[in-house]
């Protein structure tokens, strides 16, 4: 009997601990697909953050290390420079990343790192009880906007993909989603290209991936999709934002 599907041997056999509904088993998946086919599982170092992700050290099947809250670009950064010849990532969900891990990521692309973060961009912190986030859309209902994102008191959202594409040290910045079948192929693509990159010595790669979360938008799995793609996508959206010319 022929083989249509079968599991990455980049993934672990431990359960998912996330909300029904919640896209971050998607993307775990393509990353763990794109690291396998890639053939470099044996020398691939990850970086788990704090937030939603915290334990992707049990899902991801390569050696992984625990972050202290925003710093996985400073560990990676460590990792890859002390072995450059391994394939370096972070995990990190957009409270980690654009609020106390602002710092970090943008000086680690500036210096050009060759790391590739996987920013998951749900706008809402997920595992904190659905707070408002750096990424929250104007409006937006939140534990702590109730009445919605007011950006005459809160400010605007980051568009971190955009801001960090007007650096030097970048080679590849991509904007994707997973909320239907044809964007979460085009996203495996960009997360895969990403890696390519790094595997290639280009530099700082980095893919955002904008994620439901239906517990903290208190939606159903199917609302939340259509959410997304509805609000999420005009505020934030899809392309490539910077990819540097082969030299």
């Amino acid at each position: 009997m022929a083989v249509v599907y079968e599991k990455t041997k980049l993934l672990t056999d431990k359960p998912l601990h996330y909300c029904p509904g919640c896209t971050h088993g998607i993307i775990h998946r393509l990353v763990a697909e794109a690291l396998d086919e890639l053939g470099v599982q044996e020398k691939t170092i990850g970086v788990a953050p704090v937030g939603c992700a915290v334990f992707a050290y049990d899902y991801f099947n390569c050696d992984m290390m625990e972050a202290a809250h925003g710093r996985a670009p400073a560990v990676a950064t460590g990792c890859k420079r002390v072995n450059p010849d391994n394939v370096v990532f972070t995990y990190q969900g957009d409270g980690d990343l654009a609020s106390i891990g602002a710092a970090e990521i943008t000086h680690a692309a500036t210096r050009g790192e060759n790391i590739t973060v996987i920013f998951v961009n749900n706008a809402i912190y997920g595992m904190t009880g659905g707070q408002m986030a750096p990424t929250t859309l104007p409006g937006q209902v939140t534990t702590t906007s109730p009445y919605g994102r007011d950006t005459d008191h809160c400010g605007y959202p980051i568009r971190v993909s955009e801001m960090l594409a007007t650096l030097d040290g970048p080679a590849y910045i991509a904007r994707v989603s997973v909320h239907d079948v044809k964007h979460i192929m085009e996203a495996k693509k960009a997360i895969k290209k990403a890696f390519q990159m790094q595997i290639e010595g280009k530099g700082f790669t980095l893919v955002e991936v904008l994620s439901s979360c239906p517990t903290n938008w208190g939606m159903t799995p199917q609302e939340a999709l259509k959410w997304l793609q509805e609000n999420m996508i005009p505020q934030y959206p899809l392309g490539v934002k910077k990819e540097k010319e082969a030299e």
